[in-house]
């Protein structure tokens, strides 16, 4: 059992499970008004730790730096939301739905702390406090306190809000290559060969070339033309590498919330809405 001497190192610290699995971090203390004794630490859980878990204490024990308790880690998020007075308290209500849901029963709690003798721990109290009928441990009510229970000092809290940030997937981009077939257009030079009768007279020049044949006989002469087509041909070439690059872009956005805030008020005197006495 938590000591009323361990609680300074109970909260703010680590709370795990049995299985060695954080919860979260004890956050109060809540003492029963009849022993005195810690009867429940509340455990900041959640996203950013802004929701609070109750769990029993009686059964905890201070492991090193942080507090074990012999509840999974589920359970304790999943007890149930209880509403806590101005004053610290638990009620009666709330706290028989805690028990429920932490397998306790209620009635057999009040007669194991009521029990004649020493096995009576309502009636042994702590710090000098001792059980009255009607508000023994298992049956009384909670009450939280950051110290010894006669500190009659209250503690003011207040909820902050932290604002993160979490990636998640917008999307998707993907290159793909495929092929398709263009019509492509050029002008191309090509030379060909035309035949002409060219007629030359007789001359001193070329008169034993007339002569060298019969005088007169039938003949034939050839000529072989040519000429060029187009002839297409393709080769393959890279031209250019495409690839896929992000860019993170920061951007402005804010975020509204609702916070809560305690404030204490003293019956009596004038004072500020912060608690403060008027001058």
């Amino acid at each position: 059992m938590i000591t009323q001497e361990q609680i300074p190192a109970v909260l703010e610290h680590p709370v795990y499970d049995a299985e060695g699995s954080k919860i979260g971090d004890a956050s109060h203390v809540f003492f029963d008004d009849a022993t005195g004794r810690p009867e429940w630490v509340s455990i900041k859980t959640g996203f950013f730790g802004t929701s609070e878990s109750f769990v029993p204490i009686r059964e905890a024990v201070m492991v090193e730096d942080h507090l074990e308790v012999p509840y999974a880690k589920g359970m304790v998020k999943d007890a149930p939301n209880v509403d806590v007075d101005s004053g610290g308290h638990l009620s009666e209500s709330e706290e028989v739905r805690l028990y429920e849901h932490y397998g306790i029963a209620w009635d057999d709690a009040w007669q194991q702390a009521n029990q004649p003798g020493g096995g009576g721990w309502a009636h042994s109290g702590t710090a000098g406090t001792t059980g009255t009928a009607g508000t023994a441990a298992a049956a009384g009510t909670a009450e939280r306190d950051m110290a010894a229970p006669e500190d009659v000092a209250m503690t003011r809290s207040e909820e902050h809000m932290h604002v993160g940030a979490e990636r998640y997937e917008t999307g998707r981009a993907r290159l793909r290559k495929y092929v398709v077939t263009e019509e492509v257009t050029q002008t191309v030079p090509l030379r060909h060969e035309e035949v002409h009768v060219v007629r030359e007279p007789i001359t001193d020049a070329n008169v034993g070339d007339a002569m060298s044949g019969a005088e007169i006989s039938e003949a034939e002469h050839e000529v072989t033309l040519h000429a060029e087509r187009p002839i297409v041909e393709t080769e393959t070439v890279p031209v250019e590498r495409v690839r896929l690059s992000t860019e993170e872009v920061t951007e402005e956005e804010t975020v509204t919330g609702q916070v809560r805030k305690e404030r204490i008020t003293a019956d009596g005197i004038e004072d500020d809405d912060e608690g403060r006495p008027r001058r």
